[in-house]
């Protein structure tokens, strides 16, 4: 049953470029489909998570990452009463505009496109779902409904404001057309994929690292709300092999992550007594939270992770690699942009200055999947491809 402060597809702002509706779908749902078959989803399969895609089978990619965050918000959606197809379709979407290398590919574009307007890969989302997909006859991007363009621009909260950093060029250029109400919160389903998010990172990192051997389960096993994990697995199958004992600790971490979501927002909820979706959006805070308690715990985990897999000695070494390659590819296709593909020309003859000519550069660049950088690199700059991982 929808609760009455849940997106109602039957009650969307609707899309930029009216179209008829689906005797199938529900508007949510297609925005869901859309995004699913996207080129830049298909992308997310290449493009790195912590480790770089290609040094192992079984490490997370921004895809598998995409998918996990996408079955928790859909499970947490449910459980509060939202329309958990928009839930689904922000998740999908959140990471869209990541570049290659993760964090540190962003970090090194966000530092070359500073003369620029900048560059963060929320806003590169947007840019992506509304311009830069051009398959439909009728208009550029997804089209997908304001609901859902503005739980990918503001899912993690307001990003206008006092206090707030100026817009990345990508999503003050759209909303300078297309008004997403940048100065409140989303509906509750985009503040569910936000935390999705962090409940999926939270979980799979420590899955990652422990696979990479950066540290064991009895290093881990003294941290807040694992220890209580790993306890009850050891109470209950006393020699469980390592494979097992693992699988059987996390998989409990992540349902205490979920259910206190789920508790924490239910009492948040009960609380402001919403009637509607607006009161969502006015409430002056975000809705879905942690507790307090948990939240803390959270920080420790988080901290052990930042010392012990972000910041270790390989993954630093690998953090400066990747970062010359972007650094490298950049100045490239600004002084000759003749070397971006043949599709990219029309947007370089119609770029006026040096500005938009950059920003059709970053948009190639961010673009680009873990190993086609790499590869573009070798190409055109030569040199060897770094082989170790990468710090998200």
């Amino acid at each position: 049953m929808r609760a009455p402060y849940a997106s109602d597809p039957e009650k969307s702002r609707g899309r930029r470029t009216p179209e008829a509706e689906s005797a199938l779908r529900s508007a949510f749902q297609r925005d869901r489909d859309r995004i699913i078959h996207s080129s830049a989803f298909r992308r997310l399969k290449h493009k790195t998570q912590v480790f770089v895609e290609h040094e192992g089978d079984y490490f997370r990619t921004r895809l598998t990452h995409t998918l996990e965050v996408a079955q928790v918000a859909r499970t947490i959606a449910r459980a509060l009463g939202l329309d958990f197809d928009l839930a689904e379709a922000v998740a999908l979407a959140h990471d869209l505009g990541h570049t290659p290398f993760g964090h540190t590919g962003e970090d090194a574009l966000d530092a070359l496109m500073a003369p620029y307007g900048g560059f963060d890969h929320n806003a590169q989302a947007v840019r992506i779902v509304t311009r830069l997909e051009r398959h439909y006859a009728s208009f550029d991007g997804l089209n997908l409904t304001w609901e859902a363009l503005e739980g990918i621009a503001k899912h993690n909260g307001p990003v206008v404001g006092p206090g707030r950093p100026p817009l990345p060029y990508a999503l003050a250029d759209y909303d300078a057309e297309h008004d997403l109400e940048l100065g409140t919160h989303s509906g509750l389903e985009a503040q569910v994929a936000a935390l999705s998010d962090d409940i999926a990172y939270n979980h799979h990192d420590l899955h990652d690292g422990l696979r990479a051997e950066l540290f064991t389960l009895d290093g881990i096993a003294e941290l807040p709300l694992i220890d209580g994990c790993v306890a009850e697995v050891d109470r209950l199958w006393p020699g469980l092999d390592s494979h097992r004992r693992r699988h059987e600790a996390l998989r409990r971490f992540f349902g205490i992550l979920v259910e206190d979501v789920v508790a924490e927002t239910r009492a948040r909820l009960a609380e402001l007594e919403p009637r509607r979706v607006e009161d969502i959006r006015h409430a002056g805070h975000m809705m879905v939270r942690f507790s307090d308690s948990v939240w803390r715990d959270i920080q420790t985990i988080r901290r052990f992770l930042f010392e012990r897999m972000y910041r270790a000695p390989r993954v630093v070494e690998m953090r400066a690699a990747v970062t010359g390659v972007v650094n490298d590819l950049f100045p490239l296709y600004m002084d000759d942009p003749r070397l971006l593909p043949e599709r990219w020309q029309s947007d370089v003859a119609a770029a006026e200055g040096d500005t938009a000519l950059a920003r059709i550069v970053a948009d190639y660049i961010a673009g680009m999947t873990d190993r086609f950088a790499l590869q573009q690199h070798e190409r055109l700059v030569g040199g060897t491809r770094p082989a170790v991982a990468v710090p998200r």
